[in-house]
């Protein structure tokens, strides 16, 4: 896998007709989407936009997104992707930071679609046969198929009249790589939002590393419904790009919608943040998640009954531990993980390496990661530390907290700003949730914590109950549970029922805003 380059990957012998990437409504090949590529490249070089230029990119997944994501790839640019669910003010605030020579807002990419598809139909660049016809399948070999196999309706060009590419200079390979390919803002969960600096190399590292795990299979596509503004979403258009595979664009996350997708469109793979997966397996009654060759699962842990419902529904999960400063994936359970139910969150990918540092007596540690995905620090950092965030010796302090079983897998336990300290003894979010998820009639929880003046703060928890739930106030019958399964200083002293948990716009839980935003819910639980 080399070459962040849609244009030069289309050069490569045979590579023009194979699928590249599928919307609703239309499947593009590569040689089709380079040259859209090229076109929308030499708009944005008219523009000003040069190799190394930042470029915000405030849009939903969408063709004019992907295809301007491309040409700026082509570029050399740096892409600065924002969340496009952030309000003006908070949009602002991070456009005034990353300081980018364009901004591309969601109007920008519609009317950037509705030139590339007039220069389609004028026939300036090859664009897809069936663009104006009715949809043809394409075969799940990676070849167009030909005139023979489809409607004699339908002129099907042969691969000779789709060429590769414009006329045009491109950035080489071996020279873009060495650039930065993205500025991606964290969630801010932690607190104010940083810029990460990520360069092509981290993403190629990244890419190889996750198809080492997962295997690389003619026939995989990737579905895409995480935003392009997240690492986990851009991460798959790179994984894609670099395999020379198809990605299938889903615009918004609907699971419906998902699920329609993964049979029409054959996809193999899929990327997911827990809510997501537990959204997809509540409307999947016929199974269709179980048609993946793999449903990788990060962000925040997967609540365990979530997973044993997959293993019953044999959903192939497979749990990551990653982050935007190493490019996404740190660690991964194995394809043969997902039926064996193994703990934790895998083990350390290709050329990652995992550490524990002040590890008390439990074996909790706070979690260090060296890896070529890291970043090259934060934007503007300089400005704002003096101090570099990664070490001498190339090691990353996470902030997470974690520990480190005998097999080497990664047990993540909590981010170290969501550690709940009670009367002086550290309760770890995570730990909690298991037990009160292994209460019949529980759903779903979400643990933090609550200032306190005695005890500088208490244990809260968020539930979501199901139809098994006991009769009678949830508060009594929970703390009975929970004082059977919890240390006294580890169960919950107040409790809100809730239909569904508080989430940030990532889909994460939303611990640091969780106690203001529940606290007309949150009911003292009786002590025992």
């Amino acid at each position: 896998m080399s070459g962040l380059c849609v244009i030069e990957a289309a050069r490569e012998p045979g590579v023009a007709n194979r699928v590249a990437l599928i919307t609703a409504d239309t499947t593009w090949r590569y040689g089709e989407l380079s040259q859209l590529t090229a076109l929308c490249r030499e708009r944005f070089r008219r523009e000003g936009i040069e190799a190394g230029g930042r470029v915000a990119i405030l849009s939903p997944n969408r063709l004019g997104a992907v295809v301007a994501i491309h040409a700026l790839l082509s570029l050399g640019a740096v892409l600065v992707p924002l969340h496009p669910r952030l309000t003006a003010t908070e949009a602002e605030a991070l456009i005034e930071d990353a300081r980018p020579t364009r901004v591309l807002r969601e109007a920008d990419l519609v009317a950037l679609e509705s030139a590339l598809g007039d220069a389609v139909r004028a026939g300036a660049v090859a664009g897809p046969w069936w663009l104006t016809q009715p949809a043809v399948e394409v075969s799940s070999a990676v070849e167009v198929p030909s005139a023979t196999e489809v409607s004699p309706a339908v002129e099907v060009p042969q691969a000779a009249e789709v060429p590769a590419v414009v006329s045009g200079e491109v950035v080489k390979d071996d020279a873009a790589e060495e650039g930065d390919l993205a500025i991606l803002y964290t969630s801010g969960t932690t607190g104010r939002a940083k810029g990460a600096v990520l360069s092509r190399r981290a993403f190629v590292a990244a890419a190889v590393a996750s198809a080492e795990n997962l295997g690389f299979h003619e026939s995989d596509r990737w579905l895409l419904c995480m935003p392009l503004c997240h690492v986990g979403g851009l991460s798959v258009l790179t994984r894609c790009l670099l395999a020379r595979r198809a990605m299938i664009l889903v615009e918004r996350f609907e699971p419906q919608e998902v699920l329609r997708a993964i049979v029409r469109d054959r996809a193999t793979l899929l990327s997911v943040v827990p809510t997501m997966l537990a959204a997809l397996v509540e409307a999947d009654p016929q199974h269709v998640l179980a048609r993946l060759r793999a449903v990788l699962v990060g962000g925040a842990g997967a609540p365990q009954r979530l997973l044993e419902i997959c293993a019953r529904r044999r959903v192939p999960v497979l749990t990551t531990y990653g982050l935007t400063e190493a490019c996404s994936q740190v660690t991964s359970q194995a394809p043969r993980d997902a039926s064996t139910q193994e703990p934790g969150s895998g083990r350390p990918l290709g050329g990652s390496e995992v550490r524990l540092v002040d590890v008390d007596d439990a074996g909790a540690g706070r979690i260090q990661v060296r890896s070529a995905t890291l970043f090259r620090g934060y934007w503007r950092g300089p400005e704002r530390a003096p101090e570099h965030p990664l070490d001498a010796e190339g090691w990353f302090d996470t902030g997470d907290l974690g520990r480190l079983d005998d097999a080497g897998r990664l047990h993540v336990l909590a981010r170290r700003t969501d550690l709940v300290v009670t009367g002086g003894e550290n309760v770890y979010p995570a730990e909690v949730e298991r037990a009160l998820e292994g209460c019949e009639g529980v759903s779903r929880a979400l643990v933090f914590g609550v200032p306190d003046e005695r005890w500088g703060q208490l244990v809260a928890a968020a539930v979501v109950l199901d139809p098994a739930a006991p009769k009678g106030a949830p508060e009594v019958w929970i703390a009975s549970e929970t004082s059977a399964r919890l240390a006294s200083h580890k169960r919950p002293r107040l409790l809100a029922v809730v239909d569904a948990l508080p989430v940030t716009p990532a889909g994460k839980p939303d611990r640091r805003g969780a106690a203001e935003r529940l606290a007309a819910k949150l009911r003292p639980l009786p002590r025992r």
